[in-house]
């Protein structure tokens, strides 16, 4: 998984986005085991105290369970695993409708921005889905 920071968030907050988005994409496969909080936090080059931070949260999002000698493993619970995705879904609509905004657009201009868009990539690819 690549790992990728900015400083407009906490790290630990950073690390379950990208972690929610590593479960909800099948980086991480429901019911697999994750790897341990020392493994992570060596991959994505963070303090382990921070990356037991993010999978507390995780757990208690119900994401992620604990097996008391076994690990930390993926929910094979797919109404989680889509709400999460649903989630990280409404968050960069929330993000991009924000930039709109602030560039002067409104509702039905962006409406007619993507079925535009839509179109180009129906005449270059033929496969866009909207």
């Amino acid at each position: 998984m690549k790992w990728q920071f900015s400083n407009d968030a906490p790290i630990y907050a950073q690390l379950i986005a990208q972690i929610k988005v590593g479960i909800v994409s099948g980086v991480f496969p429901p019911g697999e085991r994750l790897p341990s909080v020392r493994d992570l936090a060596t991959e994505a080059g963070v303090n382990p105290n921070t990356m037991q931070r993010a999978l507390t949260e995780l757990e208690r999002d119900g994401l992620v369970y604990s097996q008391r000698t076994a690990g930390r493993f993926v929910t094979e619970d797919q109404t989680m695993i889509e709400a999460a995705k649903r989630g990280l879904a409404e968050g960069h609509i929330q993000t991009f409708l924000a930039a709109m905004h602030r560039l002067g657009y409104g509702r039905e201009d962006v409406l007619s921005l993507l079925r535009q868009e839509r179109e180009k990539e129906e005449m270059n690819h033929g496969d866009f889905d909207m």
